[in-house]
C-alpha cells in the first residue's frame, strides 16, 4: 500500500481514500504518526529507517472507509462516492504495484487523456499472454493513436477464444462521476459481486468515450493478490534495492546452487 500511495502522490493525488474491511485497521496505523517510534529512531541515529516513516513528507491527506460485505470491485468503488463527490477520481488497486518500486508516470498520463477527450473513463491496459485472458478484464479496442485507444467494449474474464485482444486492465482507472450511478443499475455476478467492468460497459454501450492507456515498458505490473506472483515481485525488488540488493544476489545465488 505503501508504494501505491507514493505514486499516486507522484502522480499530483494527494487525497487519498483507503477503502478497507474488517480487520484492515493496521493499513490506517501504517500511515499514521508514531512519535515515540520517531524519537526511537532519531535518538538511535537510524536515518534510513526515519525517512521510510515519516508519511507527511508525501504531503497527502489519508482518509478511510469501509466496505462492510466482500460485494466485489463495483461496491468498493461505490464506498468513495461521497469522497469524489461531483469531480473526477482515480482508482489504484492494491494489489498492483506498476514500475519497479512504483515508478510509473502511468496515471499523470491518464488523467490527461481523461481532459484533452472529455472522457468519462481511462483505464490502463497491458499486454498479456492469450492463455491468460481468462483471468483479466479485457478490452475491445477502437481505433489506436500509438500508446492509447478508445475503446469499444470489455469482457470480465472472457475465455480465450472469445477474448476481443490479449489487453488486460491493469489496476488503475480514471472517472467521471457517472460511474456511481451506472454500478448502482449493475446486477450482481457470480458469488453476488458488482463487477466494475459491467458498469464500464453500460458506458461504452451508451456511447461514452472510454479510453485505455498502454503501460510503458518500464511500468511492468506487479501483481501481489497472490502468493506465486508476490514472492516474485519481493524477490524481483530486493534485488533492485540500492543499499541491500547485492548481497541479496549473492545469498541468492548460493541458495540456488544449494542440493
Amino acid at each position: 500500500m505503501q508504494y501505491v500511495a507514493e505514486e499516486l502522490v507522484a502522480n499530483g493525488l494527494t487525497d487519498i481514500l483507503f477503502v478497507t474491511g474488517r480487520n484492515k485497521s493496521s493499513i490506517e496505523n501504517h500511515f499514521d504518526s508514531d512519535p515515540e517510534l520517531y524519537r526511537l529512531l532519531q535518538t538511535n541515529n537510524k536515518k534510513d529507517l526515519l525517512q521510510e516513516v515519516q508519511f507527511e513528507d508525501l504531503k497527502a491527506h489519508f482518509f478511510y472507509t469501509r466496505q462492510r460485505e466482500q460485494k466485489g470491485l463495483g461496491d468498493a468503488i461505490l464506498c468513495g462516492e461521497n469522497f469524489a463527490g461531483d469531480q473526477p477520481f482515480a482508482v489504484a488497486l492494491g494489489d498492483s504495484i506498476l514500475g519497479i518500486h512504483a515508478r510509473s508516470q502511468c496515471l499523470s498520463r491518464m488523467m490527461h487523456l481523461f481532459e484533452a477527450h472529455n472522457a468519462d473513463c481511462v483505464v490502463a491496459v497491458e499486454e498479456v499472454p492469450p492463455e491468460e485472458v481468462s483471468h483479466y478484464g479485457v478490452v475491445h479496442p477502437a481505433e489506436s493513436a500509438g500508446d492509447w485507444m478508445f475503446v469499444k467494449d470489455l469482457i470480465e474474464k472472457p475465455p480465450a477464444a472469445l477474448a476481443p485482444s490479449n489487453l488486460a486492465i491493469a489496476g488503475r482507472y480514471v472517472f467521471s462521476p457517472l460511474i456511481f450511478g451506472l454500478i448502482r443499475e449493475t446486477t450482481p455476478g457470480k458469488h453476488g459481486e458488482i463487477q466494475l467492468t459491467d458498469a464500464m460497459r453500460k458506458l461504452c454501450q451508451s456511447g461514452k468515450r472510454v479510453l485505455a492507456v498502454k503501460l510503458a515498458a518500464a511500468e511492468k505490473r506487479y501483481d501481489i493478490g497472490n502468493f506465486p506472483s508476490y514472492f516474485e515481485t519481493f524477490v524481483e525488488f530486493a534485488l533492485a534495492d540500492p543499499l541491500h540488493g547485492a548481497a541479496f544476489r549473492d545469498v541468492l545465488l548460493k541458495l540456488l546452487k544449494q542440493p
